[in-house]
């Protein structure tokens, strides 16, 4: 038969469809084709040149957290066997026969083909530098490459990735996860040049240095430098500067992989690419190209993984038109896509959508930015007030709802501004998203087809809804809006819905939390394997490292945990918004001894830190960079202080006044009851970081009603005060129990602060957690006081061994060279300090410089500053 290309394909029962390429891309091909109904009659080979199916690159660092390949298998297990499809693996075309419609393979196999589809992806870009080829130096594109990278990370101490691109940050984490000090080198003039704008790339530059990341742009390789057994020993930069490096991981972009084409005189583009029209079909009739190897029809090759889908769908129509009678391609063709991106970059949630970069005609910023708190916003508005694009960084959460308004191309129902603000997209209202809206840009699913799904089709749940449409399986990007949707429609119809952590846990916090204390799972790869699927995400990883920690599961640097800890926990100390650190030792109840102030004070003079007492009767050393922090805390921890616990989800303080001792109103010792339950409950780690106090009196001098858990002495005992909290939302604690002795006030407290843990959702306050609790607080004192749910000893339990099982995780740290490695290098390390970073004095001390500074000298003299913010010198 003829199609109206100019294609002929004979009338043999069996005809030949062959697929070079089994990446994401060619997997997603040969699903849309077995979807066709002129599928049957063909038979499908597939020449690849990895030795393994297709599987997910997306994700591929996962692998330094303790996956395997088999986990990132985008090949469902019997497909191939289904659909009668031959799968050659590790033997890859090396020519194509366009007259004799044939393909000659390494090994020398010549395979017939009626359509050819070349999906052979794209190759990293290695710039040519000399010593590129190096022993050490890598590129990040398969799971081998990954393999080679671990191989050499594991005796290597510091480790330089050539591109600050998508590729190249995530390669950057991988290495930082490996325990490398990581360089970044970009010749652009920020991260991530095609995605953000530079308000953006700064916030982002800025968040990924406090990793301990050192970031360098306007700065090329020239040449990598090697020592006499050919190793690489540095990076020469196009400065004139040098990096030592044990390790080059070269992430600079991606080239079309189109040298078949090339070889077989098919046109390809000025900058590469398979030259395709919009039904993917090359010049060659019988030919068609997909993926990052195409030139669509727009001029562009696009690497992202989304448009590479709806190229493959698109393809496969193409395929099967031209196998029907009156042959020519059906459906619609492949004009464009939606490059829209959400990733966390090393712990940093970014995202860009529609036209970042404002480059329509007439078009408007709308931009809140905080370095502060290292959120930016920027919103980019047409002149009929629609929303045209936008960039985040640091702050992702309402990328779902933003990225269909602006694929939409309609005008906003609410004030940009109010989507930009803090808090201002919460109170916004509902942005009503219209039905054509696309949700899932990798599968074009709109918001109309999951609605069609839950009430047309029956689907109950988001699993179910990702199943039916594909929406959600490709990057993962719109899971957040795509739960919403499908929550509000199953709630719309009287449906319950599920309540799990996140798509990868059905189970709540609280389920998950009974789960590891029963079966006494240690691991989050052993938790995810056993009652969850996939491979978690920044929301169960965290949580889940939280409930590890709760439960007494060894250091939280050590192994596994490690990479589940937040930013902060990653160096055991407060990241500051100028790249450095905070280092807060522990002074229970505000009491410290002249030797250890002459200690801090040492301390603090001979790093040039900039120190002050806090509200919770702590000093603060504020300046520390990462090399310091170990340097820093054996001082201290040999002068008998430890961890403060500032850094993490965890007791901060428990504040006192002087109590009976000193003031003449006092009628209980609240500093000897304060010191005591700080060092009982130290190092607790919680759903949220808790906060208590203790006061002598009832005039209340250590604000104990604000706290957590607050204690006032009465002339009878102790009143129990629980679920306070200051903030941006302050609530007064209630009272729980009044005129408690101490072993019953101790007991009580004790269940108090297991049962939350046991109970409360992630990130949840005892505030919220105490209002959200069913019967409230007379319920939560029947647990804890009548055990009315008969487990008291179980909490008493977990307490004690809590208790016995403490141990300072400075000291703890200081004691383990594995532990020290990550601690190696930081961007003010001696010898690379950041030009950005200055530092003025103030009042005899050195902090960092504030906004609109020019190094004032401040030397008006130091008062020596407690209860409260003060330092009271008591004397008999």
């Amino acid at each position: 038969m003829t199609g109206s290309t100019g294609m002929t394909i004979d009338d043999r029962t069996v005809r030949d469809l062959v697929l070079v390429g089994h990446g994401m891309v060619g997997q997603r091909f040969l699903e849309a084709w077995t979807e066709q109904p002129a599928a049957r009659g063909w038979r499908v080979t597939v020449l690849a040149e990895e030795p393994r199916p297709a599987y997910d690159r997306v994700h591929l660092s996962s692998l330094f957290d303790g996956r395997t390949a088999e986990d990132l298998s985008l090949c469902p297990p019997g497909f191939l066997a289904e659909h009668g499809i031959d799968l050659r693996l590790g033997d890859p075309v090396t020519a194509i026969d366009r007259a004799g419609r044939t393909v000659t393979t390494r090994s020398g196999t010549e395979v017939r083909y009626d359509v050819l589809v070349l999906a052979t992806g794209s190759v990293p870009f290695v710039p040519p530098v000399p010593g590129k080829d190096a022993a050490g130096c890598h590129v990040y594109r398969t799971i081998e490459d990954l393999d080679a990278i671990r191989a050499d990370a594991e005796a290597a101490g510091t480790g330089v990735v050539v591109g600050g691109g998508l590729l190249g940050l995530e390669a950057a984490g991988a290495l930082r996860a490996g325990g490398l000090s990581t360089h970044v080198v970009e010749f652009a003039p920020r991260l991530m040049a095609v995605q953000v704008d530079d308000g953006g790339g700064a916030v982002l530059r800025r968040k990924i240095e406090d990793l301990g990341v050192t970031v360098h742009t306007s700065a090329g390789a020239s040449g990598v430098v090697t020592g006499p057994d050919g190793r690489v020993t540095a990076l020469a930069l196009s400065d004139g500067r040098e990096l030592p490096a044990d390790l080059v991981v070269f992430s600079a972009g991606v080239r079309a992989r189109d040298q078949l084409a090339r070889d077989c005189d098919l046109p390809v583009g000025q900058r590469g690419g398979i030259v395709v029209d919009e039904h993917c079909r090359t010049a060659d009739p019988a030919i068609l190209a997909i993926g990052e190897c195409a030139q669509a029809a727009d001029g562009r090759v696009y690497g992202l993984v989304a448009p590479g889908y709806q190229m493959a769908e698109t393809a496969a129509r193409t395929v099967a038109g031209l196998a029907g009678e009156g042959a020519g391609p059906t459906g619609e063709g492949f004009t464009g896509a939606d490059t829209s991106t959400k990733l966390k970059l090393l712990g940093v949630d970014v995202a860009s959508f529609g036209d970042p970069h404002g480059t329509a005609e007439g078009a408007l910023d709308v931009l809140y930015s905080d370095s502060r708190s290292g959120v930016y916003r920027k919103l980019v508005i047409g002149q009929d007030g629609a929303l045209l694009g936008g960039v985040l960084v640091g702050d992702t959460d309402a990328y779902g709802t933003l990225r269909p308004l602006a694929v939409a191309g309609k005008p906003l129902t609410v004030a940009p501004e109010q989507l930009v603000l803090p808090a201002g997209f919460a109170n916004a209202g509902p942005v009503a998203l219209p039905d054509d809206a696309v949700l899932c840009s990798c599968h074009n699913v709109t918001q109309g087809a999951v609605r069609a799904a839950v009430h047309e089709q029956g689907c109950d749940s988001v699993a179910a809804v990702k199943k039916c449409t594909r929406a959600g399986t490709g990057c993962g990007s719109c899971l957040k809006q795509l739960g919403t949707v499908v929550t509000e429609e199953l709630e719309a119809a009287g449906v319950s819905t599920d309540k799990g952590l996140c798509e990868h846990f059905t189970h709540t916090r609280a389920e998950l939390y009974e789960i590891v204390r029963v079966t006494g799972i240690t691991t989050f790869t052993d938790l995810l394997d056993r009652h969850g699927n996939g491979e978690g995400c920044e929301i169960c990883k965290p949580t889940v490292a939280s409930i590890l920690a709760s439960l007494g599961n060894g250091h939280i640097l050590d192994g596994e945990q490690g990479a589940l800890q937040d930013s902060n926990d990653h160096f055991l100390a407060n990241i500051q918004r100028n790249g450095s650190y905070s280092v807060v030792p522990r002074v229970p109840g505000g009491e410290i001894t002249p030797e250890g102030l002459i200690v801090i004070g040492e301390i603090a003079r001979d790093h040039g830190l900039y120190t002050k007492i806090t509200g919770g009767q702590r000093i603060d050393l504020f300046g520390a960079t990462v090399d310091q922090l170990p340097v820093i805390w054996r001082k201290l921890v040999d002068a008998g202080f430890e961890s403060g616990h500032a850094y993490g989800k965890a007791l901060r303080t428990v504040k006192s006044c002087v109590g009976e001792t000193w003031c003449r109103y006092g009628v209980q010792d609240s500093t000897a009851l304060a010191i005591e339950l700080e060092l009982r409950y130290r190092g607790l780690r919680s759903p949220h970081k808790l906060k208590s106090a203790v006061s002598g009196c009832a005039r209340e001098c250590a604000e104990a009603r604000s706290k957590d858990f607050g204690i006032i002495a009465t002339s009878a005992g102790w009143n129990l005060y629980v679920g306070g909290n200051g903030g941006m939302t302050p609530r007064h604690a209630d009272l729980l129990a009044a005129d408690l002795d101490r072993e019953t006030l101790i007991r009580t407290i004790d269940r108090y602060l297991m049962f939350y843990i046991r109970t409360a959702d992630r990130l949840e306050r005892t505030s919220v957690w105490l209002e959200r609790l069913e019967g409230g607080l007379d319920h939560l004192r029947a647990v804890v006081l009548d055990d009315s749910l008969g487990i008291a000893a179980e909490l008493d339990d977990l307490m004690a061994r809590h208790v016995g099982g403490y141990q300072d995780e400075w000291a703890e740290t200081l004691a383990d060279p594995d532990r020290m490695r990550r601690f190696a290098s930081f961007v003010n390390a001696p010898g690379t300090p950041d030009p950005a970073v200055t530092f003025v004095p103030e009042r005899g001390q050195i902090r960092p410089a504030r906004a609109g500074e020019a190094g004032q000298t401040l030397t008006a003299p130091v008062p020596v500053l407690v209860a409260g913010s003060r330092l009271e010198v008591l004397t008999p």
